[in-house]
């Protein structure tokens, strides 16, 4: 019996998948507990249908990160922040700070996805990663400076 996987099932493969299963499984396992539907025709047109739609628009995502990576890679930051003696900030910049700053150059990015590569203790000059889509990392420069 030919079914398609609606959701993932262990040992037997992932949603989406035309699988060869015994009669008895499928009729009284994959199809009550809605983890498969028998292979119809329609049905795997259908799912051909989704699964062309879900790669279109994985590649329109990753083209989009890539956009993004070019642009936040030309990107830098202005942290203003106030300081004590020689030139010592107060506290530390974190990423949301960082991630504020995008925003006001109208880049939104989750601060979750900012790391700041080392420790802020004074006024310079720092970078900070952002995590995009996978292996898209690009890093930022961030200009710490003392507020007026």
């Amino acid at each position: 019996m030919k079914v398609i996987l609606k959701k993932d099932v262990e040992k037997l493969g992932q949603a989406g998948e035309l699988v060869d299963v015994k009669d008895g499984y499928g009729r009284n396992y994959l199809i009550p507990q809605a983890k498969a539907v028998l292979a119809t025709k329609g049905a795997i047109a259908e799912v051909e249908l989704m699964q062309k739609r879900a790669a279109l628009k994985a590649e329109l995502t990753v083209q989009e990160a890539k956009d993004m990576a070019r642009l936040l890679e030309a990107t830098s930051v202005t942290i203003p922040v106030t300081t004590g003696e020689d030139d010592k900030i107060h506290g530390t910049v974190t990423n949301v700070q960082v991630a504020e700053a995008l925003e006001e150059k109208e880049i939104l990015i989750d601060r979750r996805n900012i790391t700041i590569n080392e420790d802020v203790k004074t006024l310079g000059e720092y970078t900070a990663t952002i995590n995009l889509l996978g292996d898209l990392k690009p890093t930022i420069k961030i200009w710490v400076v003392k507020a007026e």
